[in-house]
C-alpha cells in the first residue's frame, strides 16, 4: 500500500481545518452577527470554500491523481475567501485558515 507523503497529509490537515473553520464561522459568527456577514455573495463564498476544502481532502485521501485539479481550485477559492473575510473584518481565524490552506493546496497542485 502506498504511504501518503508528509506534504499530502499536511495538506489534508489544512483542508479539514479550513473546512471546519469556514463552516463553523459562517454558521455561528456570520449568522449571529448579521449585516454584511450574511450578504449572499459572502455567505455563498464561505460555503463554497468549506465544501471545496472538504472535497480536496477527500480526493487526497482517495489517492487519485485528480486531487491536483481539485487542490488547484481549492487554492483559488480559499484565496478569494480570505480576501473577502479580510474585507468584512473580525474574521481572523477564517482568514488565517484560508491562507494556510491555499498555500498548502497550491503546492499540492504542483
Amino acid at each position: 500500500m502506498n504511504q501518503m507523503s508528509k506534504e499530502m497529509q499536511s495538506c489534508i490537515d489544512e483542508c479539514l481545518r479550513c473546512y471546519q473553520v469556514c463552516l463553523g464561522t459562517a454558521m455561528t459568527h456570520c449568522l449571529e452577527t448579521g449585516g454584511k456577514h450574511v450578504e449572499p455573495q459572502h455567505f455563498r463564498l464561505m460555503m463554497a470554500c468549506a465544501e471545496i476544502c472538504r472535497t480536496a481532502a477527500h480526493f487526497m485521501l482517495l489517492n487519485t491523481p485528480h486531487h491536483k485539479h481539485v487542490c488547484g481550485e481549492c487554492a483559488e477559492i480559499c484565496t478569494e475567501c480570505a480576501k473577502d473575510c479580510e474585507r468584512i473584518g473580525s474574521m481572523d481565524d477564517c482568514v488565517k485558515a484560508c491562507k494556510q490552506c491555499a498555500e498548502s493546496c497550491r503546492a499540492m497542485a504542483g
